[in-house]
Formats: structure tokens, sequence, C-alpha cells
């Protein structure tokens, strides 16, 4: 197992086939996006015409990555009536499809039967899983990664049955 978490960034220029992330609290503070949900909470909303008033350099490694032949799929697991929070994820979602990502959402109430990961995650071209580890309060932890080959495994097989029965976003209406 690698001890070194390097940026996303770089996992995700070394991806050669897909990346994909499986998103499952209702709530993140996660700094980097604490101006832009309180301004979200104040009524501030991006015009998606208006590009240079939200494109970061996430979007731009996404939309590399993506014009490299990387598929790059997005899932979510959410409570209903969903928080606060994750109405602001879904406003902010069409950026993210801008970038190139496939973005779907499941209902927590359809994910009973389900096995769900414990921690969020991205994992690179199945072979290569970064944990993100968060605190009670939703706030960023730590990065751990995993490239055994059974647990890569389960965590691919587990995504892939979250994938296939979330809702398209255009489909998942807040």
């Amino acid at each position: 197992m690698p001890q070194t978490v390097p940026p996303f960034a770089e996992l995700l220029a070394g991806c050669q086939r897909s990346a994909v992330h499986l998103e499952t609290r209702d709530a993140y503070g996660v700094v980097e996006e604490d101006e832009d949900f309180a301004a979200w909470r104040a009524g501030r909303r991006y015009d998606l015409n208006d590009r240079a008033s939200w494109w970061n350099p996430f979007h731009d490694t996404v939309r590399d990555a993506v014009a490299r032949g990387v598929v790059m799929r997005r899932a979510r697991v959410v409570s209903e009536p969903v928080s606060e929070y994750i109405r602001y994820e879904h406003s902010c979602t069409p950026q993210n499809l801008a970038a190139g990502e496939d973005v779907r959402w499941l209902p927590r109430r359809l994910a009973s039967d389900l096995l769900l990961p414990g921690n969020d995650l991205w994992i690179f071209d199945d072979r290569l899983i970064r944990f993100s580890l968060f605190g009670g309060d939703g706030r960023f932890v730590e990065d751990i990664m995993d490239d055994s080959t059974d647990v890569v495994k389960r965590h691919v097989e587990a995504f892939e049955a979250v994938w296939e029965r979330a809702l398209p976003h255009a489909d998942y209406w807040i």
C-alpha cells in the first residue's frame, strides 16, 4: 500500500482510462469550499455562461484528463430530503459537467441493499484508491491510498453497483 498521497492533480495526470469518485456524506466542511458555500447561502448563483467567474484549476485538471480520453464519473449517495449542502452541490454540478465529468445521484433509500464503502473515494484506472477521511463535523482529515488488488476490486464493484442504480444529474431534481 502506498504510504504517501500525491496531490489529486498528479494522480489524475497519471490516469489512462478512468477516474471514478464516490461521495457518501450529506455535508462537507472543506475549507476550500467555505467561501463559495457561504456565498451560495447568501444567494449567489453562478452563470454557466460566465465561465471566468467559476472555472478553477480543478476544472482544468478534469478537462485535461477527459481530453486525454480518461472517463470521469462521480456518484453521490444522498439522504432525502437533501441537506442544505447537497442543494449547494447540486447547484454547482453543471460546472463538473462542463469540465467533462459525468455525475449521478443515488437517493440513500435506494441503496439499502448495496454494500457501500465507509469513506469517500477516488479510484484511478481500477488499480489505485484514494480514500478521503472526514471528521464528524465534515472537515477533511486526511487522504490514504490503497492499491491492494482485492480492496480495489471490491470498491470498483461497489461503485459500479451505485452507478448502475443512480440517476443522471439531469434527471435528479431537488
